[in-house]
């Protein structure tokens, strides 16, 4: 593999709850010999949206800088997301195939806004690295990560690669994006099931069952795929499936 002529950036993002506080690492080195390390941390957020912003400060810092960049992170969503699915949430209006509004979009935005920025510097390739399997760069980011997520000091170097502990170039073969697994097909609905002020119901379509549990306040819904999933959730819920109306 031919990139050390290539700005390297590992990134790596953690999550204490997620949501809860969490952490991000990144390790940026160029080809000239300089490795800078990144990271910080926010007091509650997800650990997708610490793998996104890993990413967007390692291009903020390379921003002015000439040459190509690889992108290297376990995250399959960043790569997923900034190459494939931007597209059609932008489509949409920012809105993904199930007709929800995109989750993280204000970092998408951000994103996409630093790559548009670097393809007039160089070319930018992602590579997946799998996580916690000892690939050097990415064990760095995410003990950088979990570093800050837990608010434990880290100290963050910057400087000569020939004097970094971290033997860096130490890359997989393969860092191709592993094949997606097929959604599962989802179910149609059999029926609806409402609990509201002791009355347990069962409704046709979400619409009645929604005016049913709208605003009440405990109340209990849930789709049910057949009679014997209907008797299964009022069971759950501590109900007589008998009762059903």
């Amino acid at each position: 593999m031919d990139f050390k002529d290539k700005i390297l950036i590992f990134t790596d993002g953690a999550c204490s709850g997620n949501p809860g506080p969490g952490g991000f690492g990144t390790v940026v080195v160029y080809p000239e010999g300089q490795v800078e390390e990144l990271g910080s941390r926010r007091s509650e957020t997800t650990n997708n949206r610490m793998e996104m912003q890993a990413v967007i400060d390692g291009l903020k810092l390379i921003a002015s800088t000439q040459g190509d960049v690889w992108v290297l992170t376990d995250s399959t969503y960043v790569i997923r997301g900034i190459t494939q699915w931007i597209w059609g949430w932008k489509k949409r209006n920012w809105h993904n195939a199930e007709g929800k509004p995109t989750s993280n979009k204000d970092l998408w935005l951000i994103l996409e806004s630093e790559v548009q920025l670097r393809a007039k510097k160089g070319s930018i390739e992602w590579k997946y690295l799998r996580g916690h399997v000892g690939t050097p760069g990415n064990e760095r980011c995410d003990e950088i990560a979990v570093g800050f997520t837990h608010k434990k000091y880290v100290e963050l170097y910057k400087g000569s690669l020939l004097k970094y502990h971290v033997p860096i170039y130490d890359l997989p073969d393969d860092m191709s994006l592993p094949t997606q697994k097929p959604k599962a097909e989802k179910k149609a609905a059999h029926s609806y099931l409402s609990y509201v002020n002791g009355q347990l119901k069962r409704h046709l379509t979400w619409k009645e069952c929604e005016a049913e549990v709208k605003g009440r306040s405990g109340a209990k819904f849930k789709k049910s795929t057949s009679e014997s999933d209907e008797a299964s959730i009022a069971k759950a819920w501590g109900l007589d499936p008998s009762k059903l109306k």
